[in-house]
């Protein structure tokens, strides 16, 4: 986890406000990467990047995660803008493209400190930016935000699906495990 939060460190140094990397996932030896959009901006103290976190979005992961039997320590979550929204901006805002741009651009150097990956899930069209910059298979699925999951019927069913795709691609050939 040092080396993943030493890079979140270097995005703060540009002046950003970003947040941790969650300790409880599989840090450095994650097999998945799990890119949603960008963190929501919930106060001022720093906190972490987690499906653990209090958001109807991160809630809804937890449960699609555990329905795909893709467990904590296989993955590492992140956003395609990494830092929080400027303070007062509307909650649900997209990510303007020239934000997504800067955060994408920070990418690659994240990639390389996951020498285990082997699929990357990008959740939502924002994240889907993403693709062209992944060495490794790539799975696209609906934000897990409730504002698609109860919008779409189809939606939850294929966030379960791409993940549990994830979780086999990411299969331990020799135990069979996650």
């Amino acid at each position: 986890m040092t080396a993943l939060n030493t890079y979140a460190e270097g995005l703060r140094a540009e002046g950003r406000d970003v947040p941790w990397f969650d300790p409880h996932d599989g840090g450095t030896t994650a097999r998945c990467l799990i890119l949603l959009e960008r963190p929501a901006r919930r106060g001022d103290a720093p906190r972490f990047v987690s499906c653990d976190n209090p958001a109807p979005a991160q809630r809804n992961l937890r449960r699609f995660l555990a329905e795909a039997g893709l467990t904590r320590r296989r993955i590492v979550i992140w956003n395609a803008v990494p830092w929080l929204p400027p303070a007062g901006t509307v909650r649900n805002t997209p990510s303007r493209m020239t934000e997504l741009r800067d955060g994408l651009a920070h990418l690659p150097a994240l990639l390389g400190l996951l020498p285990a990956l082997r699929a990357v899930v990008l959740a939502g069209r924002s994240a889907g930016r993403a693709s062209p910059l992944c060495a490794v298979p790539v799975l696209r699925v609906p934000h897990p935000s409730p504002v698609y999951v109860n919008a779409n019927p189809s939606a939850r069913g294929r966030i379960v699906a791409g993940l549990s795709e994830a979780a086999s691609k990411i299969e331990c050939p020799t135990t069979g495990r996650h």
